[in-house]
């Protein structure tokens, strides 16, 4: 019995691709050769040089959404006819790993690509594998040509061209991407400058905007992109300006932009000197005297009562007081919240309690603590026993500060350098109002009122001692127990009575207090 010879080899196929980013071409093509179950080994992939109409042509319209067109052809290939079998079955998140690998330089990717599908149909597993060394490389090359996409919309830089003819202005720029990105890329730019007519010119590729069209062109020379013009001066100037030398990191810098980019960015002609002048720069910045800045507001601090004077003779002083701060601008707050929320309570008051900042409802009623907090706050004293007007109210903080979100703000933590330009309005008021003690609701109030950080969690419940003699008594915002799940919160609310409780002693009845009915605070 003969014994069977070798399989005679298929011939070899060679696909002409209709150009360098003909991405749909290579799709078709490959559909079809794995539909005959062709091995990589038996297909050869090529690009033609496709003329492509003139960059200030009118011919040659290309799509603004997808550039990368045309169709492989498949060259040599032998006649046959096939029953029709499944249609191969690709990830779809191969397809787009395709597409940013056919726009790399690479000239095998697409035979890499082609391998890659051929392999998907027998090893399903592979679109999972992160150590397949094929699969690994291809996301490398679709890694690189994303950085020089990105990289091609930051260093692109435009100059103006005047036409000798009337119309308006053309902006060129001159760009050499590493990859084959420009018909990618072009849509950015055509969306962002959509109302300017402008030119992008490369080695290989060029693209051009006229308003209504991206036209493609062969590739152009560095003498086609014009000089530098009165527009780069002036970016130059702003750019040296702005160079701060105390903030230099050159191997940042270069990283972020690689040198090989200098050569077409105006602004690198500086980076050299300025780089080399950072240091000196920096010593002569820190040997310079620190400058004072100007307050807009000047502080209207009223002197402390004398010892037997009328509570009174202090109400044209706190008046004047909310007045200016009515008007404060000291920090960004006061130009965005609706008014200044200054505190209410007699002018003899024994107790003063100080919160964090104004609510929302706060905010829009000119008065402190009637938000959900301060209903809180009014329900416990209620049960201490202490009625409002015994004891006078206000918070470290004069405006709201919040957070849009759809029709409602919600509440943010004043910033430390808001709190501190809110502080001599708070001691203002205590001097006007001259407790005898103060409790801070919370950890804004506490730190305002002491000086340093406090721990509320820590030092709640404990009586501590300002820098002016008065003694503090630390507890929660009440907006803290509203916060709490609810299970806890009746526990919490009991202890946070426990800790206002210690204050009682310093709780005038208001039929002691003379001139009981006068209030320094807001009209109600």
């Amino acid at each position: 019995m003969a014994e069977a010879g070798p399989s005679p080899a298929r011939p070899r196929r060679t696909v002409l691709l209709a150009g360098e980013v003909d991405f749909d071409g290579f799709r078709q093509t490959a559909r079809a050769l794995l539909t005959e179950d062709a091995a990589p080994d038996e297909v050869e992939w090529a690009v033609a040089d496709a003329a492509s109409p003139g960059l200030f042509e009118d011919s040659g319209e290309a799509s603004p959404e997808r550039l990368d067109s045309g169709n492989g052809a498949l060259l040599d290939a032998p006649s046959v006819t096939l029953p029709a079998p499944a249609s191969p079955r690709v990830p779809a998140a191969f397809i787009e790993l395709c597409r940013s690998v056919v726009l790399h330089r690479d000239p095998t990717r697409f035979a890499r690509l082609y391998r890659l599908l051929w392999r998907l149909q027998r090893e399903p597993a592979l679109r999972h594998d992160t150590l397949d060394p094929e699969m690994a490389e291809a996301r490398l090359m679709a890694q690189a040509v994303r950085r020089e996409m990105h990289k091609m919309k930051a260093f692109v830089r435009f100059r103006e061209v005047r036409p000798e003819s009337e119309g308006p202005p053309l902006h060129v720029a001159w760009f050499e991407p590493e990859h084959h990105v420009v018909e990618a890329v072009a849509p950015f730019f055509m969306r962002r400058f959509a109302g300017m007519a402008w030119a992008i010119l490369t080695p290989e590729r060029c693209v051009r905007w006229d308003g209504k069209r991206l036209l493609l062109s062969p590739g152009a020379s560095r003498q086609d992109a014009p000089a530098a013009d009165a527009g780069e001066s002036l970016w130059l100037t702003y750019y040296a300006s702005i160079f701060n030398p105390a903030r230099l990191k050159l191997r940042a810098m270069e990283k972020e932009m690689p040198r090989r980019y200098w050569v077409n960015l105006p602004e690198a002609t500086l980076i050299s000197g300025l780089a080399a002048s950072a240091h000196e720069r920096s010593d002569r910045m820190v040997e310079q005297a620190p400058t004072v800045p100007a307050r807009r507001i000047p502080q209207m601090l009223a002197p402390a009562r004398e010892p037997g004077a009328q509570a009174g003779a202090s109400r044209l002083s706190m008046q004047s007081q909310r007045d200016a701060a009515a008007s404060c601008r000291e920090c960004p707050l006061g130009a965005l919240a609706t008014q200044t929320v200054w505190g209410e309570g007699p002018p003899g008051a024994t107790l003063m309690l100080v919160g964090e900042q104004p609510g929302d409802q706060e905010d829009l009623q000119g008065r402190p603590f009637v938000g959900p907090a301060g209903q809180l706050l009014m329900r416990g004293l209620q049960q201490l026993g202490w009625p409002r007007d015994a004891v006078y109210i206000t918070n470290a903080v004069k405006h709201f500060k919040y957070e849009p979100r759809g029709k409602r703000r919600i509440h943010k933590t004043p910033a430390q350098r808001e709190a501190d330009a809110c502080l001599h309005w708070l001691e203002g008021e205590i001097e006007l109002v001259a407790p005898m003690a103060i409790v801070a609701l919370g950890a804004t109030a506490a730190r305002q009122l002491l000086g340093r950080p406090v721990a509320v969690t820590r030092e709640r419940g404990q009586w501590l001692q300002r820098a002016d003699g008065r003694q503090v008594l630390i507890t929660l915002h009440p907006s803290a127990l509203l916060r709490m799940e609810p299970a806890d919160r009746d526990a919490a609310y009991a202890a946070w009575l426990r800790d206002l409780q210690a204050a009682a002693p310093f709780v005038s009845p208001v039929g002691d207090r003379e001139n009981s009915g006068n209030d320094v605070g807001g009209d109600r």
